[in-house]
């Protein structure tokens, strides 16, 4: 947000709390709060749409770039009926590939609209790309800005400095090999495949420990009764919450093997974050994640939903010293080639100067 405003005003809209707040200091910008729901709620919606297209009719921006599937689809509506010259929309993932029936058409019309509306669309990665593609979401020109992502990895921030290491310290398990796994623990991440895999593992290996950083959560897409089970029964597994800042790059710090059996992605930013930490990782064969994970260069790629591979790789990893030796030496190295923060950002500038000329 500052290097935008270097050269244009910038004003930021969310859903209202802390973090808007926080965005409104941090960068001495103009935020506007409007309410939107992550499910489907046509009142609350069409509430939501009143208001933005309120606000883009007081201020009228040259540009509306709006991410993420509600906000997407209500912003680039609001925008599209206020004509505001340029609409932009960032895929960062699609939730449509995994679901079926009706459900699936419903969101598929969903990111139709939202493309129609649109003058620009950004998918996250190439896997996003093909896949608005090969499903007819829309015909219109795309392309992924760079290599993907729409971050980027703070390289200097994200490195096993002193301030960290000592906080990884206590964390360490002298003899234990840690896995880690650092995201939401529910279904569609793969916990409960990597629950049963790291249970099966066990078995043969007794001196490993699996960590798990985030947050459950119990009423979206809640991970099995037998997984909560395993979790709270079983020692060698710790869920200890979620993390931020330095204390989170610890818990990376600490591990030996970054794990991320997800069944869906746009461009997971704890994959880049695990490569830029050193780690090397094992990532499901899917969107975003076989992007920045190549097999046997920085990491293993396996099928998703399958535990029985998520077994053999994890094995792998445990008992071929070697080989994670290689995986992980090449980590940091081809996160900082492609995916610097520095690299995405100019991107991104690039683009909208070009779109604002």
């Amino acid at each position: 947000m500052r290097k935008l405003s270097e050269n244009h005003e910038v004003q930021y809209l969310s859903s209202p709390g802390k973090e808007l707040d926080s965005v409104k200091e941090q960068y001495e910008i103009k935020v506007h709060p409007v309410e939107m729901y992550r499910r489907l709620s046509p009142l609350k919606d069409m509430k939501s749409l009143c208001q933005l297209i309120k606000v883009f009719s007081k201020e009228k921006p040259s540009m509306v770039h709006s991410m993420t599937p509600k906000a997407g689809l209500l912003c680039m509506m609001a925008a599209y009926l206020t004509k505001v010259p340029v609409r932009v929309h960032t895929f960062t993932g699609l939730v449509w590939p995994t679901e079926t029936g009706f459900k699936r058409k419903l969101l598929m019309l969903t990111d139709k609209i939202t493309c129609f509306c649109a003058t620009h669309i950004i998918p996250e990665g190439e896997g996003v790309k093909m896949d608005l593609l090969n499903n007819g979401i829309t015909k219109k020109p795309i392309k992924v800005l760079g290599y993907g992502n729409v971050k980027g990895v703070d390289m200097v921030r994200f490195s096993r400095r002193l301030e960290v290491m000592e906080l990884a310290k206590p964390l360490k398990r002298e003899g234990i090999f840690t896995f880690v796994f650092v995201g939401r623990i529910v279904k569609d991440k793969g916990i409960n495949e990597l629950c049963e895999a790291f249970e099966r593992l066990k078995e043969s290996h007794s001196s490993i420990r699996l960590l798990l950083v985030g947050r459950f959560e119990d009423t979206l897409d809640p991970v099995s009764d037998k997984t909560r089970e395993i979790i709270s029964s079983d020692n060698s597994i710790e869920a200890v919450g979620q993390k931020s800042g330095d204390e989170l790059l610890a818990y990376y710090a600490a591990a030996d093997c970054f794990v991320f059996p997800s069944y869906r992605e746009g461009f997971p930013n704890t994959v880049l974050e695990a490569g830029a930490m050193g780690l090397p990782s094992i990532v499901t064969d899917i969107n975003g994640s076989r992007e920045i994970v190549k097999d046997g260069e920085n990491g293993m790629v396996i099928p998703s939903k399958n535990s029985d591979a998520l077994y053999l790789a994890m094995e792998k990893m445990v008992t071929n010293n070697e080989m994670r030796a290689k995986l992980a030496a090449n980590s940091r190295e081809m996160i900082m080639k492609r995916f610097d923060k520095t690299l995405v950002q100019k991107c991104l500038v690039d683009f909208y100067n070009d779109l604002l000329k």
